[in-house]
């Protein structure tokens, strides 16, 4: 098993069907203690009961401080450490540049970026004190391609804010034996995404893909479980494409 005996924080892993439960999933099936991160307490409970005995379910907004804090002391409390962070949480809003209003910008930014700042704050003392740790931050081929799918351009700067923290962050942390690297997924089959296209669209969009298909979130599980696991022992301050190759560059 890749990753047991490690505590893993995965942030925006209650929705069923989405990334960070299929990595939450993927997780625990190679051994390690997950802690599902997420604004609703009742979903979080039961998403950390569904992967079986020794998880834990947190609520916590991931643009909070406090909360962030707070959710860290407990991991702490209950588990003595913290192995890996999986920064999955983010939103994203279908808005033209001129339509972008001030809460807009603070609502995208505050839990994709801030949120990942906030949360890798948190966890970076324990992995200091402990000199190993993985953290694995969730960008997007928009922030690559300049946009152009659903999320507007303020999602497309946020995601693109990630990759740059994510890399600044490695080079900072390197020293201390705790690597940190981002992931980049192309358009991934979700609730979210799956109630936007109709199938002309799909059809024109996995035309543009060279491995012919929609990604789903198993794909992007199986990438963070690489960065996460000793597999990738020498690789911090990459971003790891998971497009089927919508973008090569």
């Amino acid at each position: 098993m890749l990753l047991q005996g490690k505590v893993a924080i995965i942030t925006g892993a209650a929705s069923a069907r989405g990334i960070g439960r299929a990595t939450a999933i993927t997780f625990a099936q190679q051994g390690a203690r997950v802690i599902i991160l997420d604004l609703d307490p009742a979903a979080a409970h039961e998403a950390a009961a569904s992967l079986g005995e020794g998880h834990l379910g947190l609520a916590a907004s991931v643009a909070d401080e406090a909360q962030v804090n707070a959710a860290v002391a407990q991991v702490i409390a209950h588990f003595g450490r913290i192995d890996v962070l999986i920064n999955n949480a983010g939103i994203t809003q279908p808005l033209k540049t001129l339509d972008i209003r001030g809460s807009d910008y603070d609502k995208v930014l505050d839990v994709s970026l801030r949120g990942t700042l906030l949360m890798s704050q948190a966890v970076i003392p324990h992995m200091r004190e402990q000199r190993s740790g993985s953290i694995v931050c969730m960008s997007s081929v928009s922030a690559q391609r300049g946009g152009g799918i659903f999320g507007g351009p303020h999602y497309s700067a946020a995601k693109a804010g990630v990759l740059g923290l994510g890399k600044a962050m490695a080079r900072e942390l390197g020293p201390d034996n705790v690597r940190v690297n981002s992931i980049a997924p192309g358009l991934i089959h979700t609730d979210i995404t799956g109630g936007l296209m109709q199938d002309e669209r799909r059809h024109a969009i996995i035309d543009g893909i060279p491995l012919g298909r929609l990604g789903v979130a198993q794909d992007v599980a199986n990438a963070a479980l690489f960065l996460a696991s000793d597999l990738s022992s020498y690789l911090t301050g990459i971003t790891l494409d998971v497009n089927g190759g919508m973008l090569i560059h």
